[in-house]
């Protein structure tokens, strides 16, 4: 495509004129970004509840406030992280200094989701431009009004050289893949996650994948049952389950399962009112598609709360499934909806057995009040990220890396992390002149015993 190659060409040209090498510039647009987000929240507010059905509330907390936080928390620690940093020698290095100096890719390409169109799509735009990077922002076709309104809201705010929307389906992200960028940050699912990495695999272009997969959640016999069903029920219905670190599906101890189903029900109607369809605190399906992938989980087990759904509103009330097994559809895949499987166990230890054998998850989490319990589940499971008594409450935090492992993803970001990930650190070494080591060259005639005492 032309136009694409217009529009790196115009990154390149603006990047190395130095257009984003001041750090106080960086600090300035992302402010600059901050304030025009806050003028124009009715509208982020409003594009979100017509694309995805989502509340004032939740769009706040889940999208907006989240992006708002990070810049804020980017902003004021930007000069400090942007700074080479001395670093010690090793005494064959006498009379040297090392230092490394975080330096900006150059052009990033953002591929982002639909779950959460904003966030997701700014979150990782504000790393790159801290880190001094251009950006080109592919958002999702599928949440076409949020998509639009980013556009506008980021014309506004950079030059389009130095930030450039582009929309369209997957065929302009296949064009834009096939484009020499420096970085690559994808968020999705696993199988587009394997073409992305094809394609940066092509021309050896460093890539973050953010991607999803089966996060279980562990409700022990000792954990305090009903706020275990509190949190659970915010993590798995929020944004009607189309949430990457949602529990997708639930362990429970033989022991406390009735009634951790009973607290569940109760709390659903305490969120979203005995008719969860008709709420206007309950998102909606994406799409058709979508919606009628989900559908057919319904026959998967046995529902023994929500099951109502409304195709012309793409809503599906929340659900919980029970008497499911490992071979069923529901179990197969990532649910991405608000499907919630109950799995009962009684030992611990079958838990543990049967997690490792499955791919490692990009979030899970543990109610329980015994540390032991905590320690060994996050000491012998490996996952992206998680929480102790909470869901999805660790991806709020900047000072947490976010990010997956194996085929829950690769690489992290948020707050600092974001910076390291858009930055590549350059070490340098400043040698001295004022005198010469000889034993390092080959004439010297005790050159090797030295060498050897030093690096021993």
């Amino acid at each position: 495509m032309p136009e694409l190659e217009s529009v790196l060409k115009e990154h390149r040209d603006f990047f190395s004129r130095g257009g984003t090498r001041s750090v106080a510039l960086r600090i300035l647009f992302l402010q600059r970004l901050r304030k025009t987000l806050k003028n124009h929240e009715t509208e982020i507010l409003q594009a979100l509840r017509q694309d995805l059905g989502k509340s004032d509330h939740e769009g706040y907390m889940t999208e907006l406030g989240i992006v708002l936080d990070e810049i804020g928390f980017i902003s004021k620690r930007l000069t400090n992280w942007a700074k080479p940093r001395k670093v010690r020698t090793v005494l064959t290095h006498a009379g040297s200094k090392g230092m490394i100096m975080p330096e900006p890719y150059g052009t990033v390409l953002i591929i982002a989701p639909w779950n959460y169109p904003l966030q997701l799509a700014l979150s990782p735009l504000v790393g790159a431009i801290a880190a001094g990077n251009t950006v080109i922002l592919k958002p999702s076709e599928l949440t076409r009004t949020v998509s639009g309104l980013l556009q506008t809201i980021l014309e506004e705010v950079f030059p389009p050289d130095y930030v450039k929307v582009v929309q369209g389906g997957p065929d302009v992200s296949t064009e834009l893949l096939k484009q020499k960028v420096d970085y690559i940050f994808f968020t999705g699912s696993a199988p587009v996650g394997r073409i992305v990495m094809e394609a940066s695999a092509k021309t050896l272009t460093p890539v973050t994948l953010e991607l999803g997969g089966k996060s279980p959640c562990i409700v022990h016999h000792d954990a305090d049952i009903r706020l275990a069903a509190r949190r659970v029920a915010f993590g798995k219905f929020t944004n009607a389950g189309q949430t990457c670190v949602a529990p997708d599906y639930v362990w429970v101890h033989r022991q406390v399962k009735e009634r951790f189903l009973t607290e569940l029900k109760s709390v659903i109607t305490e969120f979203y009112g005995e008719r969860p369809l008709e709420s206007g605190n309950y998102g909606r399906i994406v799409g058709r598609r979508h919606f009628d992938r989900l559908i057919r989980f319904l026959d998967n087990g046995k529902c023994v709360i929500g099951g109502e759904h409304d195709e012309s509103a793409l809503k599906i009330a929340p659900t919980v499934l029970e008497e499911v097994t490992w071979e069923m559809p529901v179990m197969q895949e990532e649910i991405f909806g608000p499907l919630l499987p109950v799995l009962e166990y009684e030992d611990l230890e079958q838990v543990l057995e049967t997690a490792r054998s499955l791919p490692k998850p990009l979030a899970l989490y543990l109610f329980s009040q015994s540390r032991r319990v905590q320690s060994r589940i996050t000491r012998e499971l490996s996952f992206g990220g998680g929480a102790i008594n909470d869901t999805l409450m660790h991806l709020a935090t900047p000072y947490l890396p976010f990010g997956g492992v194996g085929e829950s993803g690769m690489g992290s970001y948020h707050g600092y992390e974001s910076f390291r990930t858009f930055s590549h650190e350059k070490s340098i070494l400043k040698q001295t002149t004022k005198f010469d080591l000889p034993f390092r060259y080959p004439s010297s005639k005790y050159g090797l015993s030295i060498i050897r005492k030093l690096l021993r």
